[in-house]
Protein backbone atom coordinates (compact mmCIF):
# COMPACT_ATOMS: atom_id res chain seq x y z
CA UNK A 1 0.00 0.00 0.00
CA UNK A 2 1.10 3.63 -0.70
CA UNK A 3 1.65 5.92 2.23
CA UNK A 4 -1.50 8.03 0.96
CA UNK A 5 -3.57 5.33 0.98
CA UNK A 6 -2.52 4.50 4.31
CA UNK A 7 -2.83 7.23 6.20
CA UNK A 8 -6.15 7.83 4.48
CA UNK A 9 -7.34 4.64 5.76
CA UNK A 10 -5.71 5.12 9.49
CA UNK A 11 -7.66 8.36 9.63
CA UNK A 12 -10.64 7.10 8.58
CA UNK A 13 -10.69 4.47 11.42
CA UNK A 14 -9.52 6.77 14.31
CA UNK A 15 -12.56 9.26 14.08
CA UNK A 16 -15.70 9.63 12.47
CA UNK A 17 -16.80 13.62 11.64
CA UNK A 18 -19.48 14.14 14.53
CA UNK A 19 -21.57 16.05 11.84
CA UNK A 20 -22.11 12.12 11.02
CA UNK A 21 -22.78 10.22 14.20
CA UNK A 22 -21.83 11.44 17.62
CA UNK A 23 -19.78 8.81 19.87
CA UNK A 24 -22.91 8.10 22.27
CA UNK A 25 -24.77 7.35 19.37
CA UNK A 26 -22.32 5.07 18.09
CA UNK A 27 -21.89 3.38 21.14
CA UNK A 28 -25.48 2.77 22.26
CA UNK A 29 -25.80 1.27 18.68
CA UNK A 30 -22.70 -0.88 19.35
CA UNK A 31 -24.46 -1.59 22.65
CA UNK A 32 -27.47 -3.13 20.93
CA UNK A 33 -25.01 -5.96 19.78
CA UNK A 34 -25.42 -9.10 22.25
CA UNK A 35 -24.40 -12.51 23.02
CA UNK A 36 -28.27 -13.03 24.08
CA UNK A 37 -29.63 -11.96 20.83
CA UNK A 38 -26.85 -14.24 18.86
CA UNK A 39 -27.93 -17.24 20.77
CA UNK A 40 -31.60 -16.31 19.90
CA UNK A 41 -30.92 -16.43 16.19
CA UNK A 42 -28.66 -19.64 16.08
CA UNK A 43 -31.89 -21.53 18.32
CA UNK A 44 -34.04 -20.70 15.57
CA UNK A 45 -32.16 -21.12 12.60
CA UNK A 46 -30.41 -24.51 13.71
CA UNK A 47 -33.54 -26.00 14.78
CA UNK A 48 -34.62 -29.54 13.80
CA UNK A 49 -37.72 -27.79 12.56
CA UNK A 50 -35.55 -25.76 9.31
CA UNK A 51 -34.89 -29.64 8.47
CA UNK A 52 -30.99 -28.71 8.01
CA UNK A 53 -31.76 -25.52 5.56
CA UNK A 54 -31.32 -27.50 2.03
CA UNK A 55 -32.48 -25.62 -1.02
CA UNK A 56 -35.08 -26.85 -2.97
CA UNK A 57 -36.62 -28.21 0.24
CA UNK A 58 -39.55 -27.24 2.92
CA UNK A 59 -36.65 -26.30 5.06
CA UNK A 60 -35.58 -23.88 2.29
CA UNK A 61 -38.79 -21.72 2.55
CA UNK A 62 -39.02 -21.58 6.58
CA UNK A 63 -35.45 -20.41 6.33
CA UNK A 64 -36.61 -17.30 3.21
CA UNK A 65 -39.00 -16.60 4.72
CA UNK A 66 -37.52 -16.18 8.63
CA UNK A 67 -34.69 -14.07 7.36
CA UNK A 68 -37.00 -12.09 5.46
CA UNK A 69 -39.31 -11.46 8.28
CA UNK A 70 -36.37 -10.28 10.58
CA UNK A 71 -35.24 -7.86 7.93
CA UNK A 72 -38.29 -6.38 7.88
CA UNK A 73 -38.84 -6.13 11.77
CA UNK A 74 -35.25 -4.67 11.72
CA UNK A 75 -36.35 -1.65 9.28
CA UNK A 76 -34.01 -2.72 5.79
CA UNK A 77 -36.12 -2.82 2.54
CA UNK A 78 -36.68 -5.34 0.19
CA UNK A 79 -33.56 -5.42 -2.21
CA UNK A 80 -34.61 -6.94 -5.25
CA UNK A 81 -37.16 -4.61 -6.91
CA UNK A 82 -40.07 -4.61 -4.09
CA UNK A 83 -38.95 -8.58 -3.00
CA UNK A 84 -36.58 -9.77 -0.64
CA UNK A 85 -35.53 -12.91 -2.65
CA UNK A 86 -33.81 -13.32 -5.53
CA UNK A 87 -34.57 -16.07 -7.89
CA UNK A 88 -31.30 -18.29 -8.23
CA UNK A 89 -32.12 -20.69 -11.05
CA UNK A 90 -30.37 -23.96 -10.35
CA UNK A 91 -30.44 -28.03 -11.27
CA UNK A 92 -30.57 -30.59 -8.76
CA UNK A 93 -28.13 -33.64 -9.70
CA UNK A 94 -28.14 -36.73 -7.69
CA UNK A 95 -25.57 -39.04 -8.68
CA UNK A 96 -25.56 -42.64 -7.60
CA UNK A 97 -22.28 -44.86 -9.38
CA UNK A 98 -22.98 -48.67 -10.38
CA UNK A 99 -20.43 -50.51 -8.19
CA UNK A 100 -17.84 -51.22 -8.51
CA UNK A 101 -15.55 -48.94 -10.36
CA UNK A 102 -12.99 -50.87 -12.90
CA UNK A 103 -9.72 -49.83 -13.32
CA UNK A 104 -7.95 -51.88 -15.93
CA UNK A 105 -3.54 -51.38 -15.35
CA UNK A 106 -3.29 -53.66 -18.46
CA UNK A 107 -2.41 -56.65 -16.46
CA UNK A 108 -5.22 -57.12 -13.99
CA UNK A 109 -8.62 -55.01 -12.95
CA UNK A 110 -8.70 -53.66 -9.86
CA UNK A 111 -12.31 -52.79 -7.58
CA UNK A 112 -13.24 -49.56 -6.46
CA UNK A 113 -16.43 -48.63 -4.08
CA UNK A 114 -18.45 -46.08 -4.65
CA UNK A 115 -17.95 -43.35 -2.21
CA UNK A 116 -15.55 -45.09 -0.13
CA UNK A 117 -12.89 -45.54 -2.66
CA UNK A 118 -13.56 -43.04 -5.18
CA UNK A 119 -15.75 -39.92 -4.71
CA UNK A 120 -17.31 -38.77 -8.06
CA UNK A 121 -20.29 -36.79 -9.69
CA UNK A 122 -21.64 -36.10 -13.34
CA UNK A 123 -22.62 -32.26 -14.14
CA UNK A 124 -24.61 -33.21 -17.25
CA UNK A 125 -27.98 -33.32 -17.09
CA UNK A 126 -27.93 -36.82 -18.47
CA UNK A 127 -29.89 -39.27 -16.95
CA UNK A 128 -26.46 -42.13 -17.26
CA UNK A 129 -23.38 -41.46 -18.16
CA UNK A 130 -21.10 -44.44 -19.78
CA UNK A 131 -17.62 -44.40 -18.82
CA UNK A 132 -15.82 -47.42 -20.82
CA UNK A 133 -12.12 -47.74 -20.50
CA UNK A 134 -11.53 -44.37 -20.60
CA UNK A 135 -7.64 -43.80 -20.71
CA UNK A 136 -5.43 -42.51 -17.70
CA UNK A 137 -3.58 -40.11 -17.49
CA UNK A 138 -1.38 -38.84 -14.86
CA UNK A 139 -0.83 -34.76 -15.25
CA UNK A 140 0.84 -33.66 -11.91
CA UNK A 141 -1.37 -31.40 -10.20
CA UNK A 142 -3.42 -30.38 -12.84
CA UNK A 143 -2.18 -26.21 -13.53
CA UNK A 144 -1.65 -24.50 -16.59
CA UNK A 145 -0.16 -21.17 -14.87
CA UNK A 146 1.93 -19.06 -17.24
CA UNK A 147 2.95 -16.06 -14.59
CA UNK A 148 4.28 -18.58 -12.61
CA UNK A 149 5.85 -21.08 -15.69
CA UNK A 150 3.81 -23.79 -15.20
CA UNK A 151 2.07 -26.10 -17.35
CA UNK A 152 1.50 -29.40 -16.24
CA UNK A 153 -0.61 -30.01 -19.76
CA UNK A 154 2.18 -28.83 -21.88
CA UNK A 155 3.27 -32.38 -23.14
CA UNK A 156 -0.06 -34.16 -22.74
CA UNK A 157 -3.08 -34.71 -25.02
CA UNK A 158 -5.58 -35.87 -22.24
CA UNK A 159 -8.76 -35.35 -25.01
CA UNK A 160 -11.67 -37.78 -24.59
CA UNK A 161 -9.66 -39.22 -21.42
CA UNK A 162 -9.65 -39.26 -17.28
CA UNK A 163 -7.29 -37.17 -15.62
CA UNK A 164 -5.54 -37.43 -11.97
CA UNK A 165 -3.77 -34.98 -10.40
CA UNK A 166 -2.66 -33.97 -7.00
CA UNK A 167 -4.62 -31.67 -4.80
CA UNK A 168 -2.88 -28.16 -3.70
CA UNK A 169 -0.20 -26.63 -5.74
CA UNK A 170 3.75 -27.33 -5.36
CA UNK A 171 4.66 -24.48 -3.21
CA UNK A 172 3.08 -26.33 -0.39
CA UNK A 173 4.98 -29.75 -0.50
CA UNK A 174 8.39 -28.13 -0.90
CA UNK A 175 8.08 -25.03 1.41
CA UNK A 176 9.80 -22.90 -1.05
CA UNK A 177 8.50 -19.51 -0.68
CA UNK A 178 9.38 -18.75 -4.43
CA UNK A 179 6.88 -21.33 -5.71
CA UNK A 180 3.32 -20.43 -6.53
CA UNK A 181 3.08 -18.82 -2.63
CA UNK A 182 4.73 -21.28 -1.00
CA UNK A 183 2.54 -22.92 1.35
CA UNK A 184 -0.73 -20.43 0.61
CA UNK A 185 -2.95 -21.95 -1.79
CA UNK A 186 -3.47 -19.99 -4.84
CA UNK A 187 -6.76 -20.42 -6.79
CA UNK A 188 -4.82 -23.06 -8.95
CA UNK A 189 -5.07 -25.24 -5.77
CA UNK A 190 -8.45 -25.31 -5.50
CA UNK A 191 -10.61 -28.71 -6.30
CA UNK A 192 -12.68 -25.96 -8.22
CA UNK A 193 -9.96 -24.92 -10.53
CA UNK A 194 -8.77 -28.52 -11.22
CA UNK A 195 -11.87 -29.54 -12.34
CA UNK A 196 -12.03 -26.31 -14.66
CA UNK A 197 -8.67 -26.64 -15.84
CA UNK A 198 -9.75 -30.54 -16.97
CA UNK A 199 -12.71 -29.05 -18.89
CA UNK A 200 -10.42 -26.76 -20.92
CA UNK A 201 -8.28 -29.37 -22.27
CA UNK A 202 -10.91 -31.85 -23.24
CA UNK A 203 -10.81 -34.27 -20.62
CA UNK A 204 -13.46 -37.05 -20.12
CA UNK A 205 -13.18 -37.35 -16.35
CA UNK A 206 -10.83 -35.73 -13.70
CA UNK A 207 -10.21 -37.46 -10.36
CA UNK A 208 -8.03 -35.65 -7.74
CA UNK A 209 -5.86 -37.62 -5.39
CA UNK A 210 -7.15 -36.74 -1.92
CA UNK A 211 -4.58 -35.84 1.06
CA UNK A 212 -5.90 -33.89 3.99
CA UNK A 213 -3.18 -31.39 4.60
CA UNK A 214 -3.69 -30.25 1.25
CA UNK A 215 -7.05 -30.63 0.87
CA UNK A 216 -7.81 -28.93 4.45
CA UNK A 217 -10.27 -31.68 5.10
CA UNK A 218 -10.41 -35.60 5.71
CA UNK A 219 -11.69 -37.82 2.74
CA UNK A 220 -15.41 -37.84 4.70
CA UNK A 221 -16.40 -34.83 2.99
CA UNK A 222 -15.80 -35.28 -0.79
CA UNK A 223 -17.76 -38.59 0.53
CA UNK A 224 -20.69 -37.47 1.76
CA UNK A 225 -21.12 -34.63 -0.93
CA UNK A 226 -21.04 -36.72 -3.63
CA UNK A 227 -23.61 -39.13 -2.53
CA UNK A 228 -25.32 -35.37 -1.44
CA UNK A 229 -27.88 -33.47 -4.20
CA UNK A 230 -25.53 -31.09 -5.96
CA UNK A 231 -26.50 -28.13 -7.44
CA UNK A 232 -25.28 -26.03 -10.22
CA UNK A 233 -26.17 -22.78 -12.20
CA UNK A 234 -28.66 -23.65 -14.93
CA UNK A 235 -27.49 -22.79 -18.20
CA UNK A 236 -29.87 -23.05 -21.80
CA UNK A 237 -26.38 -23.74 -22.64
CA UNK A 238 -24.92 -27.23 -22.71
CA UNK A 239 -22.93 -27.80 -19.07
CA UNK A 240 -19.78 -26.93 -19.28
CA UNK A 241 -17.51 -29.56 -17.58
CA UNK A 242 -16.12 -32.94 -17.60
CA UNK A 243 -18.42 -35.83 -17.79
CA UNK A 244 -17.39 -36.56 -14.41
CA UNK A 245 -15.52 -35.59 -11.55
CA UNK A 246 -14.41 -36.07 -7.98
CA UNK A 247 -11.50 -37.50 -5.77
CA UNK A 248 -9.63 -40.83 -5.87
CA UNK A 249 -9.32 -42.03 -1.72
CA UNK A 250 -5.32 -41.92 -0.71
CA UNK A 251 -5.44 -45.49 -0.43
CA UNK A 252 -7.06 -46.07 -3.62
CA UNK A 253 -4.30 -44.53 -5.00
CA UNK A 254 -1.80 -45.43 -3.24
CA UNK A 255 -3.22 -49.32 -4.66
CA UNK A 256 -3.62 -48.09 -8.13
CA UNK A 257 -0.44 -46.51 -8.87
CA UNK A 258 1.17 -49.21 -6.47
CA UNK A 259 0.05 -51.79 -9.39
CA UNK A 260 1.97 -49.72 -11.93
CA UNK A 261 4.99 -49.76 -9.85
CA UNK A 262 5.25 -46.15 -8.43
CA UNK A 263 4.45 -44.13 -5.21
CA UNK A 264 1.77 -41.28 -4.99
CA UNK A 265 4.53 -39.44 -1.85
CA UNK A 266 7.69 -39.68 -4.26
CA UNK A 267 5.28 -38.67 -7.27
CA UNK A 268 4.55 -36.14 -5.28
CA UNK A 269 8.11 -35.14 -4.92
CA UNK A 270 8.68 -35.31 -8.65
CA UNK A 271 5.74 -33.09 -9.85
CA UNK A 272 7.01 -30.33 -7.61
CA UNK A 273 9.85 -29.64 -10.36
CA UNK A 274 9.44 -27.97 -12.88
CA UNK A 275 10.69 -30.33 -15.37
CA UNK A 276 8.19 -32.76 -14.50
CA UNK A 277 5.94 -34.35 -17.45
CA UNK A 278 3.08 -36.37 -16.94
CA UNK A 279 2.81 -39.44 -18.83
CA UNK A 280 0.20 -42.19 -19.80
CA UNK A 281 -0.39 -45.22 -17.05
CA UNK A 282 -1.71 -47.65 -19.28
CA UNK A 283 -4.42 -48.17 -17.38
CA UNK A 284 -8.29 -47.49 -18.07
CA UNK A 285 -11.00 -46.86 -16.16
CA UNK A 286 -15.06 -47.61 -16.50
CA UNK A 287 -18.03 -46.97 -14.56
CA UNK A 288 -21.96 -46.10 -14.88
CA UNK A 289 -23.38 -42.96 -12.82
CA UNK A 290 -27.14 -42.68 -12.77
CA UNK A 291 -28.34 -38.76 -12.37
CA UNK A 292 -31.39 -38.30 -10.82
CA UNK A 293 -32.64 -34.81 -12.50
CA UNK A 294 -34.32 -31.24 -11.10
CA UNK A 295 -34.49 -27.90 -11.97
CA UNK A 296 -35.86 -25.62 -9.84
CA UNK A 297 -35.14 -22.06 -8.35
CA UNK A 298 -33.23 -21.11 -5.21
CA UNK A 299 -33.19 -17.59 -3.64
CA UNK A 300 -30.58 -14.90 -2.01
CA UNK A 301 -32.04 -13.01 0.54
CA UNK A 302 -31.34 -9.37 0.88
CA UNK A 303 -32.37 -6.37 2.85
CA UNK A 304 -31.15 -2.86 2.32
CA UNK A 305 -30.72 0.65 4.80
CA UNK A 306 -30.46 3.34 1.56
CA UNK A 307 -27.56 5.58 2.41
CA UNK A 308 -28.74 8.96 3.17
CA UNK A 309 -26.48 10.74 1.05
CA UNK A 310 -25.10 8.38 -1.23
CA UNK A 311 -27.82 5.72 -1.90
CA UNK A 312 -26.27 4.01 -5.04
CA UNK A 313 -23.20 3.17 -3.10
CA UNK A 314 -23.23 0.49 -0.74
CA UNK A 315 -20.88 -1.63 2.21
CA UNK A 316 -22.01 -5.43 2.12
CA UNK A 317 -22.51 -8.06 4.73
CA UNK A 318 -22.97 -11.75 4.19
CA UNK A 319 -23.54 -15.68 5.16
CA UNK A 320 -24.73 -18.01 3.67
CA UNK A 321 -28.02 -19.52 4.95
CA UNK A 322 -28.02 -22.82 2.96
CA UNK A 323 -26.70 -26.39 4.53
CA UNK A 324 -27.04 -29.99 3.56
CA UNK A 325 -30.75 -30.79 5.25
CA UNK A 326 -31.18 -33.98 6.09
CA UNK A 327 -28.98 -36.70 4.60
CA UNK A 328 -26.80 -39.56 5.88
CA UNK A 329 -27.56 -40.76 9.73
CA UNK A 330 -24.60 -40.59 11.82
CA UNK A 331 -25.13 -41.88 15.64
CA UNK A 332 -28.70 -42.16 15.25
CA UNK A 333 -29.35 -38.30 13.28
CA UNK A 334 -29.84 -37.49 10.26
CA UNK A 335 -30.34 -33.71 10.43
CA UNK A 336 -27.38 -31.60 9.51
CA UNK A 337 -28.79 -28.26 11.17
CA UNK A 338 -25.31 -26.47 10.45
CA UNK A 339 -25.77 -24.70 13.61
CA UNK A 340 -21.73 -23.32 13.12
CA UNK A 341 -22.10 -24.00 9.25
CA UNK A 342 -23.55 -21.02 9.03
CA UNK A 343 -26.14 -20.32 12.05
CA UNK A 344 -23.12 -18.34 14.07
CA UNK A 345 -22.12 -16.14 10.88
CA UNK A 346 -25.72 -15.55 10.57
CA UNK A 347 -26.44 -14.55 13.81
CA UNK A 348 -23.59 -12.01 13.36
CA UNK A 349 -24.87 -10.26 10.22
CA UNK A 350 -28.07 -10.00 11.70
CA UNK A 351 -26.60 -8.01 14.99
CA UNK A 352 -24.41 -5.63 12.50
CA UNK A 353 -27.68 -5.07 10.67
CA UNK A 354 -30.05 -3.87 13.94
CA UNK A 355 -27.31 -1.87 15.05
CA UNK A 356 -27.11 0.20 11.52
CA UNK A 357 -31.29 0.99 12.28
CA UNK A 358 -30.56 1.73 16.05
CA UNK A 359 -28.14 4.96 14.59
CA UNK A 360 -30.18 8.28 15.01
CA UNK A 361 -28.20 9.30 11.89
CA UNK A 362 -28.67 6.59 8.99
CA UNK A 363 -25.01 5.87 7.08
CA UNK A 364 -24.20 8.27 4.12
CA UNK A 365 -23.63 5.13 1.73
CA UNK A 366 -26.37 2.24 2.00
CA UNK A 367 -25.53 -1.30 3.88
CA UNK A 368 -27.07 -4.06 2.45
CA UNK A 369 -27.23 -7.32 4.32
CA UNK A 370 -27.07 -10.30 1.67
CA UNK A 371 -27.48 -14.65 3.08
CA UNK A 372 -26.62 -15.89 -0.41
CA UNK A 373 -28.29 -19.65 -1.23
CA UNK A 374 -25.81 -22.69 -2.11
CA UNK A 375 -22.56 -21.73 -0.59
CA UNK A 376 -21.77 -25.34 -0.13
CA UNK A 377 -22.14 -26.25 -3.53
CA UNK A 378 -19.46 -23.96 -4.39
CA UNK A 379 -20.64 -20.39 -3.76
CA UNK A 380 -23.64 -20.22 -6.00
CA UNK A 381 -25.63 -17.66 -4.96
CA UNK A 382 -23.00 -15.55 -4.23
CA UNK A 383 -21.76 -16.38 -7.83
CA UNK A 384 -25.09 -15.10 -9.11
CA UNK A 385 -25.60 -12.28 -7.48
CA UNK A 386 -22.37 -10.89 -7.96
CA UNK A 387 -23.05 -11.40 -12.18
CA UNK A 388 -26.91 -9.67 -11.31
CA UNK A 389 -26.34 -6.98 -8.26
CA UNK A 390 -28.43 -4.75 -6.89
CA UNK A 391 -25.63 -2.15 -6.71
CA UNK A 392 -23.25 -1.58 -9.18
CA UNK A 393 -19.70 -3.24 -8.80
CA UNK A 394 -17.90 -0.09 -9.09
CA UNK A 395 -20.08 1.61 -6.28
CA UNK A 396 -19.83 -1.68 -3.83
CA UNK A 397 -17.42 -0.21 -1.38
CA UNK A 398 -16.72 -3.27 0.21
CA UNK A 399 -17.76 -6.66 0.96
CA UNK A 400 -17.62 -8.24 4.50
CA UNK A 401 -18.36 -12.55 4.83
CA UNK A 402 -18.20 -14.44 7.73
CA UNK A 403 -18.32 -18.21 7.68
CA UNK A 404 -17.63 -20.90 10.65
CA UNK A 405 -17.93 -18.53 14.02
CA UNK A 406 -16.70 -20.40 16.68
CA UNK A 407 -18.64 -20.02 19.58
CA UNK A 408 -15.83 -20.54 22.50
CA UNK A 409 -15.46 -16.93 23.79
CA UNK A 410 -13.67 -13.86 23.48
CA UNK A 411 -10.18 -14.30 21.64
CA UNK A 412 -6.79 -11.64 21.68
CA UNK A 413 -6.94 -12.16 17.52
CA UNK A 414 -8.74 -11.09 14.41
CA UNK A 415 -7.64 -13.88 11.87
CA UNK A 416 -7.78 -12.58 8.04
CA UNK A 417 -7.98 -15.07 5.91
CA UNK A 418 -6.69 -13.37 2.94
CA UNK A 419 -4.32 -11.28 5.02
CA UNK A 420 -2.60 -8.84 2.70
CA UNK A 421 -4.95 -8.38 -0.30
CA UNK A 422 -6.55 -5.32 0.37
CA UNK A 423 -5.92 -1.96 2.22
CA UNK A 424 -9.33 -3.46 4.44
CA UNK A 425 -6.45 -4.86 6.58
CA UNK A 426 -5.45 -1.59 7.48
CA UNK A 427 -8.59 -0.63 8.94
CA UNK A 428 -9.39 -3.73 10.93
CA UNK A 429 -6.15 -3.06 12.69
CA UNK A 430 -6.78 0.16 13.93
CA UNK A 431 -10.38 -1.17 15.25
CA UNK A 432 -8.62 -4.46 16.64
CA UNK A 433 -6.34 -2.55 18.29
CA UNK A 434 -9.30 -0.39 19.98
CA UNK A 435 -10.21 -3.88 21.58
CA UNK A 436 -6.99 -4.96 22.75
CA UNK A 437 -6.42 -7.43 20.04
CA UNK A 438 -4.50 -7.29 17.21
CA UNK A 439 -4.21 -9.05 13.12
CA UNK A 440 -3.24 -12.54 12.68
CA UNK A 441 -2.87 -13.94 9.20
CA UNK A 442 -4.63 -17.14 8.71
CA UNK A 443 -1.96 -19.80 10.08
CA UNK A 444 -3.43 -22.34 7.97
CA UNK A 445 -3.42 -20.64 4.57
CA UNK A 446 -2.74 -24.17 2.66
CA UNK A 447 -6.40 -24.90 3.22
CA UNK A 448 -7.29 -21.81 0.17
CA UNK A 449 -10.39 -20.81 2.78
CA UNK A 450 -10.21 -17.66 1.01
CA UNK A 451 -11.36 -18.91 -2.40
CA UNK A 452 -13.92 -21.19 -0.83
CA UNK A 453 -16.69 -18.62 0.94
CA UNK A 454 -19.05 -16.22 -0.28
CA UNK A 455 -16.58 -12.95 -0.73
CA UNK A 456 -14.38 -14.81 -3.39
CA UNK A 457 -16.91 -14.23 -6.48
CA UNK A 458 -17.23 -10.31 -5.04
CA UNK A 459 -13.37 -10.31 -5.14
CA UNK A 460 -13.26 -11.65 -8.74
CA UNK A 461 -14.87 -8.82 -9.76
CA UNK A 462 -12.92 -6.10 -8.05
CA UNK A 463 -14.51 -5.16 -5.09
CA UNK A 464 -11.95 -5.40 -1.82
CA UNK A 465 -13.85 -8.60 0.40
CA UNK A 466 -12.89 -9.45 3.92
CA UNK A 467 -13.22 -12.78 5.57
CA UNK A 468 -12.44 -12.13 9.25
CA UNK A 469 -12.82 -13.40 12.76
CA UNK A 470 -11.36 -14.04 16.37
CA UNK A 471 -10.32 -17.64 15.94
CA UNK A 472 -6.68 -18.78 16.63
CA UNK A 473 -5.28 -16.94 20.53
CA UNK A 474 -8.08 -17.18 23.20
CA UNK A 475 -8.02 -14.70 26.04
CA UNK A 476 -8.43 -17.29 28.16
CA UNK A 477 -7.25 -20.86 27.68
CA UNK A 478 -4.49 -19.84 24.67
CA UNK A 479 -3.71 -20.61 21.37
CA UNK A 480 -3.07 -24.23 21.97
CA UNK A 481 -6.42 -24.57 23.32
CA UNK A 482 -7.94 -22.46 20.60
CA UNK A 483 -6.64 -24.67 17.77
CA UNK A 484 -7.78 -27.55 19.80
CA UNK A 485 -11.20 -26.73 19.54
CA UNK A 486 -10.89 -25.88 16.10
CA UNK A 487 -9.91 -29.13 15.24
CA UNK A 488 -12.29 -30.94 17.45
CA UNK A 489 -15.47 -29.19 15.06
CA UNK A 490 -13.55 -29.91 11.73
CA UNK A 491 -12.83 -33.56 12.80
CA UNK A 492 -16.25 -34.21 14.58
CA UNK A 493 -18.78 -31.88 13.22
CA UNK A 494 -18.06 -30.02 9.88
CA UNK A 495 -20.55 -31.11 7.56
CA UNK A 496 -22.07 -33.44 9.87
CA UNK A 497 -25.26 -34.03 11.67
CA UNK A 498 -23.54 -32.67 14.79
CA UNK A 499 -22.94 -29.36 14.12
CA UNK A 500 -26.09 -28.21 16.23
CA UNK A 501 -26.12 -25.48 18.72
CA UNK A 502 -25.34 -26.33 22.25
CA UNK A 503 -26.49 -23.90 24.44
CA UNK A 504 -24.70 -25.25 28.00
CA UNK A 505 -21.21 -25.30 26.05
CA UNK A 506 -21.31 -22.20 23.64
CA UNK A 507 -19.87 -18.68 24.60
CA UNK A 508 -20.94 -15.73 22.48
CA UNK A 509 -18.68 -13.07 23.73
CA UNK A 510 -15.96 -13.42 20.83
CA UNK A 511 -18.59 -13.38 18.18
CA UNK A 512 -20.04 -10.43 19.81
CA UNK A 513 -16.62 -8.68 19.73
CA UNK A 514 -16.33 -9.69 16.16
CA UNK A 515 -19.33 -8.14 15.05
CA UNK A 516 -18.87 -5.26 17.05
CA UNK A 517 -15.88 -4.35 15.12
CA UNK A 518 -17.20 -4.99 11.52
CA UNK A 519 -20.22 -2.62 12.45
CA UNK A 520 -17.37 0.21 13.17
CA UNK A 521 -15.60 -0.69 10.27
CA UNK A 522 -18.45 -0.98 7.92
CA UNK A 523 -19.63 2.82 9.28
CA UNK A 524 -16.56 4.41 9.12
CA UNK A 525 -16.58 3.45 5.17
CA UNK A 526 -20.46 4.35 5.06
CA UNK A 527 -19.87 7.85 6.68
CA UNK A 528 -16.83 8.71 4.40
CA UNK A 529 -16.05 8.96 0.58
CA UNK A 530 -13.37 6.43 0.41
CA UNK A 531 -13.02 3.54 -1.62
CA UNK A 532 -10.64 0.45 -0.25
CA UNK A 533 -8.13 -0.71 -2.53
CA UNK A 534 -6.18 -4.21 -3.50
CA UNK A 535 -2.77 -4.07 -2.61
CA UNK A 536 -0.24 -4.44 -5.48
CA UNK A 537 0.72 -7.85 -5.98
CA UNK A 538 -2.96 -9.29 -5.37
CA UNK A 539 -4.34 -11.06 -8.17
CA UNK A 540 -7.13 -9.19 -8.28
CA UNK A 541 -5.35 -5.87 -8.54
CA UNK A 542 -6.65 -3.99 -11.14
CA UNK A 543 -10.33 -5.50 -11.52
CA UNK A 544 -11.83 -2.69 -10.94
CA UNK A 545 -9.73 -0.29 -12.55
CA UNK A 546 -9.90 -2.09 -15.59
CA UNK A 547 -14.08 -2.02 -15.35
CA UNK A 548 -14.18 1.39 -14.96
CA UNK A 549 -12.11 2.40 -18.12
CA UNK A 550 -14.03 -0.27 -19.90
CA UNK A 551 -17.33 1.91 -19.02
CA UNK A 552 -16.09 4.81 -20.50
CA UNK A 553 -15.15 4.00 -23.41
Amino acid sequence: MNIRSTITVVLLAVAISPACNSIRDIDRAKKSIKTGDLARQVAVLAADSFMGRQPFTPGESLTIQYLASELERMGYEPAFGGSWFQEVPMTEIRSEVTNPVAVNTGKETLYFNSPDDIAVTSPLTEEQIEVSSSEIVFAGFGIVAPEYGWNDYQYLDVKGKTVIVLVNDPGLYTGNPDLFKGREMTYYGRWTYKFEEAARQGAEGILIIHETTGAGYEYTIPRKSSISPRLQLSSNEKAEGCSFAGWLSASAAEELFGKIGMNVSLLREEACKKEFRGFKTNASLSMTISNLIQTNSSSNVAGVLRGSLYPDEAIVYTAHWDHFGVGEPENGDSIYNGAVDNGTSMAWAFEIAEAFTLLNKRPERSILILFPTAEEQGLLGSSWYAANPVFDPELTVAYFNNDLLLPIGRMRDIMITGYGQSDLDSLVAQLAEKQDRYILPDPNPHTGMYFRSDHFPFAAKGIPAMFARGNCDSRENGKEWAAAQELDYLNNRYHRPADNYEPDQWDFEGIKEDAILMFEAGLILANSRYFPRWKSGSEFSGIRERNRLLLTK
